[in-house]
C-alpha cells in the first residue's frame, strides 16, 4: 500500500464515524498532509452541517502550510451550492495545490464537476485511489441515486440447525433469543446506522418488539410495519410514540402524531413503499423479518445485502430460516455467533 492509499484509508476510517447521522448525504472523511505529516483531519458529522473538507481545513493550526499541503478525501468534493457552500471553492480559496480523491461522485449534482473545477483553477488532482473501497463505503448513497430506492439489508438470526424460531402455538409473544448478548449490541449498532427498520405483522405479534436502538448510542431509525389489513393492537410496543412509525396497509392514509398510516396497492406493496421512502429521503432500510417478509424481498430481488447470524444453539424443530442463493462474501465471529454477509452484486 503506497502513501496515497494509506491516507485515503484514513479518510475512510474518519468517514465511517458519520454513519447514522449524515443521511441522505454520503460518508466523507478528509485529511490534510504536509511533509508526510497529517496537520488536519475531519469528517462530515451531521446532515446540513459542515462537510469533511471544511472540518479538516479548520483543524489545521497553521494556515500558511495549506499552500504547501495535499488534501485527501474519499469522495469527490462538491461543486454546487446546497445546505453548505461548495467545498471546491474553499479548497481553491485556501490555495491548496493538490487534492487526492478516492472515488468520483457520479450523482447528477456533482458527476465530475468538482474535479473539473479544481483542475480549471490550477489544482493538481489524483483520482481513483482505493476506488473500490471508497465506492463500497458509500454504497447506500450511490444506490439511492442510481436506483431511486433505498439500500436494503436483510437481516436474521438462525440456530445452527437452521431455524429462526420455535413453534409458536405454546410460546406466543415470548422472545426466544438465538444470539449472544454481544451480537445483540451489534444489531442495535446496525439499526442506528440505517435510516429505517422494517418487519412484518407476524413478527410484531410474536415478539412485540420496540424496534428501537437501546444497546448502542445512536439515532432512532424510522420504524416500518407491514400490516395490510390493520389487525395489530395499538397497545403493542411499536406504537409507543417514542419514535416515528409507518404502518403500510391497503385501507387508510392518516397521520396521528408519530404514527403514519401509508395506504398502498396490494399487488405492489413493497415497491410502492420503497418509492415513498425515496421521496422522504430514506436512503437505507434494514429488514429484520420475519421469514415471510424476508422471502418476499428475495423473491422481488429488492435487496443489496443479507446479514445472517448463526448461533451454536439448536431448536431441533420450528420455523426454518430463509435461504440465500449466493455465496457469502464476509465472515465475522462474535463470541459463539458467526455472521455471514452476502451481497447482491
Amino acid at each position: 500500500m503506497n502513501l496515497d492509499e494509506i491516507y485515503i484509508k484514513r479518510c475512510i476510517e474518519l468517514a465511517v464515524k458519520g454513519a447514522g447521522y449524515v443521511s441522505p448525504n454520503p460518508l466523507v472523511g478528509c485529511i490534510i498532509v504536509h511533509n508526510n505529516l497529517i496537520i488536519g483531519e475531519g469528517y462530515h458529522k451531521q446532515f446540513g452541517k459542515e462537510h469533511a473538507e471544511v472540518h479538516a481545513i479548520n483543524n489545521v493550526k497553521n494556515n500558511s502550510l495549506l499552500s504547501k499541503s495535499t488534501l485527501y478525501v474519499n469522495l469527490e468534493p462538491c461543486s454546487h451550492h446546497g445546505k453548505t457552500p461548495p467545498c471546491c471553492e474553499l479548497i481553491v480559496k485556501m490555495k491548496i495545490p493538490k487534492v487526492v480523491v478516492g472515488c468520483k461522485d457520479h450523482t447528477k449534482k456533482v458527476n465530475g464537476s468538482g474535479i473539473a473545477f479544481l483542475k480549471q483553477n490550477g489544482v493538481e488532482v489524483i483520482e481513483n485511489v482505493l476506488d473500490e473501497e471508497c465506492q463500497k463505503l458509500n454504497a447506500r448513497f450511490f444506490n439511492f441515486h442510481q436506483k431511486n430506492i433505498p439500500y436494503i439489508i436483510l437481516k436474521w438470526a438462525q440456530t445452527n440447525d437452521g431455524f429462526i424460531d420455535i413453534k409458536r402455538n405454546e410460546n406466543k409473544r415470548r422472545i426466544n433469543w438465538i444470539t449472544e448478548k454481544e451480537t445483540q449490541v451489534l444489531v442495535h449498532k446496525w439499526r442506528a446506522e440505517e435510516d429505517a427498520i422494517l418487519v412484518g405483522r407476524k413478527t410484531i405479534v410474536n415478539d412485540n418488539p420496540k424496534l428501537t436502538v437501546r444497546e448502542y448510542n445512536g439515532l432512532q431509525p424510522l420504524r416500518i410495519v407491514i400490516d395490510p389489513d390493520l389487525k395489530l393492537d395499538l397497545n403493542l410496543k411499536v406504537f409507543n410514540q417514542t419514535s416515528t412509525t409507518i404502518v403500510v396497509n391497503r385501507k387508510i392514509n392518516k397521520t396521528i402524531k408519530n404514527l403514519t398510516y401509508l395506504k398502498v396497492q396490494s399487488e405492489n406493496m413493497i415497491l410502492s413503499l420503497l418509492i415513498y421512502l425515496k421521496k422522504i429521503n430514506i436512503m437505507s432500510l434494514i429488514v429484520e423479518g420475519g421469514k415471510e417478509t424476508i422471502n418476499h424481498f428475495f423473491k422481488l430481488n429488492y435487496w443489496n445485502e443479507a446479514r445472517v447470524i448463526v448461533s451454536n444453539k439448536e431448536f431441533k424443530n420450528g420455523l426454518k430460516s430463509p435461504e440465500v442463493e449466493k455465496k457469502y462474501s464476509v465472515v465475522q465471529n462474535i463470541g459463539k455467533d458467526i455472521i455471514y454477509t452476502y451481497y447482491n452484486d
